[in-house]
């Protein structure tokens, strides 16, 4: 009795361990990591997941446009990517006429196959261990400055002496805060042609209402292709381009899943700090968060409002209204994990933990002062960094009128470095302004000026609106043409610049040097922490924070409680779209099709064993932005869903990664199926695929 109750709590424990969350780099998934995908319920090696001599599941994981994922689930080069990944491109080839975010699109043949400029793709083909090269002759007494032009010029080398064939690129990035490097050699694909894309009404289904929070009833999906050339190089778009043969695509698999299925999720993750302090918990949590909400929902009313009153302005602001609602409830639900999961008290306890074990090992003179040091520093950075931070807020992201006046007063900037460099400056912020005026409503962003403003300054002039020449693409076009000095002398003579301009003078001359001479010491000091966490604690398990680069996390299919009283089942089905319905809703409509399917139960072979069509489900896997678009990988390589959120409690996994609550949200590729084949009729796609029925 006693030894099977030892076996049970050794069982339990393994599994516990093997749920506590990580982005792992899939180079070095051999021992423990493999270990703990077997106990979740994988079949796959890490040779199966990446190996640099045969093809594996890396092969068929794209970064997709340098901030989503992507892969390959065809021989033919088809991709399958988020909604919201697309949408920008889905948006800049919609017009009233051929409204593709309302009625989606699908296009018959590969000559229909939609062209994107600038939109590429990138393939990892091997990452080695470079620390050793990038840190010789580093030492920690060096100068700041001293040491990163070492670790600059190291790692030059060691790009340059990298094997590699002529169309592949290398990169080098830091993990751990600079305690390793890896090298990263990859192929960039740019001739990238859309393919298809339910409507908004599937693919955007819940909008805002539904952001980031469980049940999910969203087909968020889009298909691209990769075209290549006649010899399946990467090439710029040609006529004569042809589809892309991968070394792998992923099979699909329609067999279903269950709560306890083990699920591998593959791709890009953007930006973690798991190893931040306490104090910098609290600050982001009393300080930074709560006056970025305030901005961002400010914002939001003015051009939610707009969006519902016209339909140009709703496919205009479509995609910036996204971006700007995505973190502003993102941020909302962060505070709300931390604070639920106390989270700053479980850092204070590692805190205590971890300067016993710093006193046990006899390096009180070596790393007891880490701590106090953090605390000093946050303190002075607080204000310093809730204004830079409220700053872009203002400046950069929500007001566009601010945004083009900044790049202005960068253009002015760049006078000082030559008229070459003036030249080349101009002909980047014309580029910019064409993009931001493609897409641009003067009322609209006066309304968020008027909202957003008073939130950073007293002084919010509105009337710079009527009285500026930065109007329209050609008005700007206009205001760029003369001499480098005529040019500066009409933007300094206009009345939105005269507005913005100490703004920006502010925070290039003291903001940000105060910034970023406060937060290099800090970011030292984390460096630091870093390798004495691995020191003193070194059983401890200590995945990188993501750093957009390509790495793996593993879990399983689960519910959740939220909250007393409360449990959330891991499957949503298409019943529950229905029950949103509101006919005519920006965020909740049904197209007329869907409606006739579900009622039909007209499923295919894609309903689940109760005849349902399942449509979302949850798992375990630590994700996070640049994670939206990832396979979601069953436990023998098959492709079974689509990650696109995170719960809204769990969005805190940024800072912290609690097992009970942190759940990322996927797409069921029953669903995206169903709507592929029964709702659109594409059958040409769907023959391209590997379906395991």
């Amino acid at each position: 009795m006693k030894r099977v109750t030892f076996l049970f709590v050794l069982f339990f424990s393994l599994t516990i361990a093997a749920q506590q969350g990580g982005m792992w780099i899939p180079s070095l998934l051999k021992g423990m990591n493999e270990q703990e995908m077997k106990q979740l319920g994988s079949n796959l090696t890490a040779k199966d997941i990446y190996d640099v001599n045969t093809s594996s599941l890396k092969d068929a994981i794209v970064h997709f446009n340098g901030g989503c994922t992507a892969e390959v689930i065809s021989p033919n080069g088809l991709l399958l990517t988020n909604h919201h990944c697309g949408f920008s491109q889905i948006q800049s080839h919609s017009t009233l006429e051929n409204d593709y975010i309302k009625n989606g699109f699908w296009a018959k043949s590969y000559a229909d196959e939609l062209p994107n400029e600038g939109l590429y793709v990138d393939f990892i083909v091997r990452i080695e261990d470079v620390t050793q090269q990038v840190l010789l002759g580093v030492s920690d007494a060096m100068p700041e400055r001293e040491k990163q032009s070492k670790i600059n010029s190291n790692s030059n080398a060691v790009e340059k002496a990298t094997k590699k064939e002529a169309w592949q690129k290398t990169k080098i990035k830091a993990f751990y805060k600079g305690n390793r490097y890896f090298l990263f050699v990859y192929e960039r694909y740019e001739d990238i042609r859309l393919v298809g894309a339910p409507p908004a009404s599937i693919g955007k289904f819940g909008s805002d209402t539904d952001n980031w929070v469980w049940p999910r009833h969203t087909g968020d999906f889009s298909m691209f292709r990769i075209y290549a050339s006649k010899d399946n190089k990467p090439a710029k778009y040609s006529f004569d381009n042809v589809p892309f043969k991968p070394k792998h695509f992923l099979p699909i698999s329609i067999k279903g899943i269950k709560e306890g299925d083990f699920t591998l999720v593959f791709g890009f993750p953007g930006r973690t700090n798991e190893y931040l302090p306490a104090v910098a918990v609290e600050q982001i949590i009393q300080k930074i968060n709560p006056s970025n909400i305030a901005i961002r929902e400010a914002a939001l009313q003015v051009i939610d409002k707009a969006m519902k009153e016209d339909d140009k302005i709703r496919i205009q602001y479509a995609s910036k209204q996204a971006r700007i609602a995505n973190y502003w409830k993102k941020w909302i639900g962060e505070n709300l994990g931390l604070e639920k999961t106390n989270a700053i008290d479980k850092k204070k306890d590692f805190e205590k933990l971890f300067l016993q074990k710093v006193n046990k090992k006899g390096l009180l003179e070596k790393y007891g002062n880490l701590l106090p040091q953090f605390n000093v520093l946050y303190k002075e950075i607080e204000p310093i960094a809730v204004k830079r931070s409220n700053f872009l807020e203002v400046f950069i992201r929500n007001n566009e009128l601010m945004q083009l006046m900044f790049r202005m007063y960068q253009l002015e900037s760049s006078l000082n470095r030559g008229d070459t460099y003036f030249i080349q400056t101009k002909k980047n912020v014309l580029s910019r302004a064409k993009k931001l005026f493609k897409n641009y409503n003067a009322l609209v962003d006066k309304g968020v000026f008027n909202a957003i403003m008073p939130l950073y300054t007293k002084s919010a002039d509105a009337s710079i609106y009527d009285k500026t020449g930065f109007t329209s693409f050609e008005d700007t076009v206009q205001m760029l043409t003369g001499t480098p000095q005529e040019i500066i002398s009409k933007i300094n003579s206009d009345a939105a610049y005269q507005y913005a301009k100490p703004y920006f003078e502010e925070f290039y001359s003291t903001l940000n040097p105060s910034f970023f001479a406060l937060n290099d010491k800090i970011n030292n000091l984390q460096k630091l922490y870093i390798k004495a966490q691995m020191e003193v604690l070194p059983n401890e398990r200590y995945f990188p924070d993501a750093n957009s680069t390509l790495r793996v996390t593993y879990g399983q299919v689960k519910g959740y409680a939220p909250k007393d009283g409360v449990y959330y089942y891991p499957i949503s089905h298409l019943e529950g779209v229905m029950e949103k319905y509101i006919p005519g809703d920006y965020e909740f409509d049904v197209p007329q099709k869907l409606q006739d399917l579900y009622a039909s139960k007209n499923y295919g072979k894609y309903a689940d064993e109760n005849g349902k069509m399942p449509v979302c489900f949850l798992g375990t896997n630590h994700t996070t932005g640049g994670n939206s678009g990832s396979p979601a990988i069953d436990a023998n390589g098959n492709l079974i869903g689509l990650n696109f959120d995170r719960v809204w409690e769990g969005t805190m996994s940024d800072i912290y990664y609690d097992p009970e609550i942190c759940r990322n949200i996927m797409v069921d590729i029953r669903y995206v199926l169903f709507i592929i084949d029964k709702y659109a009729g594409a059958n040409r796609l769907i023959n391209e695929m590997k379906i395991i029925d």
